[in-house]
């Protein structure tokens, strides 16, 4: 029989565990619906591999949304909210993501084949995870077993993604920090910007380094003088800040290691992309030229990295809901 002093020194070891690992996966679980649904990831899978077939930017919009949903209130599926009701402020709307994330559409499109199949089961946050592991697998990447178990949140934090979000503008000191925030580390930071390797970016989100760097009057001394001339052509001076250009010119719709090896010589396309590279004395250079010279190490880094940006703070056993609709809260 354990004493009342044991069960006491039990429950403090308890609390510091829950104080200093609150990313824990240990509710989340790859078989959680093997019972209740199934084929739940073979028809994520259809959906965005049809999708695919029309958008060869929507793998790399769709890992976004995963990527944008757990930096705020943690993998909760808000950021699918539509402002109304009890949401007055939806994430949608938030500097980060107005007129900028997509994909929206094919998770709605998802989420009512899953209704189909097995309803009010799978939830929205879960669909996130599901997605973004389907974009990456089909576009030439790692696979990898995706935790489920999330449920969905009834709230929105719009403040919360204007404040928690990485911007393409900033350091690589501030990233690393907001990574840290939500307990990711170096190497998840240098890896998850290898998504880059992959769709598309607006020309308003990096022709700051195109003309006048940090008020320089000249162009970002780390841009590559060749592709540099190719950026300032398709974004020219008070041109169109919504002309897409390609975050990996070599291979811009296959995911590989190729945006490393552009880094190595000048040509990422954002701020943060370069940066990886060319921050002089940082630790993540060397992790960039490794994911550089071996794609099997970068496939292997990123897969996990995702697993744990997936285990931030979700939302499980009854909190939050399932819900029927990922764009407004069950009810409303």
């Amino acid at each position: 029989m354990f004493s009342t002093t044991t069960y006491s020194l039990l429950a403090t070891i308890f609390l510091v565990l829950t104080f200093l690992f609150p990313y824990s996966e240990a509710q989340l679980s790859s078989t959680f619906y093997s019972s209740t649904c199934s084929n739940a990831s073979s028809i994520v899978r259809s959906a965005v591999q049809q999708a695919l077939q029309s958008d060869s930017r929507i793998a790399a919009s769709l890992i976004r949304l995963h990527f944008h949903d757990c930096f705020v209130n943690g993998c909760d599926g808000s950021i699918l909210l539509d402002q109304g009701g009890n949401i007055t402020q939806s994430e949608k709307n938030a500097i980060p993501n107005f007129n900028s994330v997509r994909g929206y559409d094919v998770v709605d499109n998802i989420k009512s084949s899953l209704e189909s199949s097995c309803p009010g089961v799978v939830s929205c946050a879960d669909i996130l995870a599901l997605a973004a592991e389907s974009s990456v697998s089909l576009s030439g990447g790692p696979s990898w077993n995706v935790l489920l178990g999330r449920r969905d949140s009834l709230t929105a934090n719009q403040a919360g993604a204007n404040s928690s979000l990485p911007s393409p503008f900033e350091s690589i000191a501030n990233v690393s920090s907001k990574f840290s925030a939500v307990g990711l580390d170096t190497t998840d930071v240098v890896a998850l910007s290898g998504a880059h390797t992959f769709g598309r970016s607006q020309c308003q989100f990096f022709s700051q380094r195109l003309f006048n760097f940090s008020g320089t009057g000249s162009p970002d001394p780390t841009l590559n003088s060749t592709y540099l001339a190719t950026l300032q052509q398709n974004c020219p001076q008070n041109g169109n800040g919504s002309t897409l250009n390609d975050l990996d010119p070599t291979t811009p719709n296959t995911f590989d290691n190729s945006y490393f090896s552009n880094l190595l010589i000048n040509m990422g396309l954002l701020q943060t992309d370069q940066e990886l590279f060319s921050t002089n004395g940082s630790s993540t250079i060397s992790i960039v030229n490794n994911f550089a010279n071996n794609q099997t190490a970068f496939f292997e880094a990123f897969a996990q990295s995702m697993i744990n940006m997936g285990n931030i703070s979700p939302l499980t056993g009854t909190q939050g809901e399932i819900r029927t609709d990922c764009k407004k809260v069950n009810g409303s």
